[in-house]
């Protein structure tokens, strides 16, 4: 079973998560099935792909990078009803959420899979929670990556 995770931007612009859901839908259709997905559920790339995953019948667990992150995402809801359809849901041991525990979530998540898809406009960043850093650490790891940017997609 492919085991694939997912960085990418949280603010997508109006339009965008629509072409970002479809391309997550295409590239992940390309792997073998069942899926299996592994999250840390912020706004954005990584709520779509959760949603993509699971229509398609896949599977996927989260990784939380701390213990106030709910109250952090922007439809708590949303959030909520995705969070409940994972099959698994790990808490990194940080009680509030910030660039250090995006990171060690990022980290953990990179440890868990075989293929990572980066829902990235290719800017460059030093930020350490950035998707660039993630793109970056997953490639000194060896790890495959795809790039999903789809023509038209726009960060808010």
């Amino acid at each position: 079973m492919p085991r694939i995770g997912v960085t990418g931007h949280v603010r997508l612009a109006a339009g965008t998560a629509e072409l970002v859901y479809a391309g997550l839908t295409a590239a992940l259709a390309a792997h073998d099935s069942p899926l299996h997905g592994v999250t840390c559920l912020a706004d954005g790339a990584d709520q779509l792909f959760a949603r993509a995953v699971a229509e398609l019948g896949g599977t996927y667990e989260v990784v939380l990078p701390a213990a106030d992150y709910r109250n952090l995402v922007a439809d708590p809801k949303a959030f909520d009803d995705l969070l409940g359809k994972a099959i698994r849901v790990d808490y990194l041991p940080y009680p509030e959420a910030g660039p250090a525990a995006y990171f060690a979530a990022s980290a953990e998540l990179l440890g868990r899979v075989d293929h990572l898809i980066a829902v990235w406009d290719g800017a460059p960043s030093d930020v350490v929670s950035s998707t660039a850093n993630v793109v970056r650490t997953a490639q000194e790891r060896g790890l495959p990556v795809t790039v999903l940017w789809p023509a038209g997609a726009r960060r808010a």
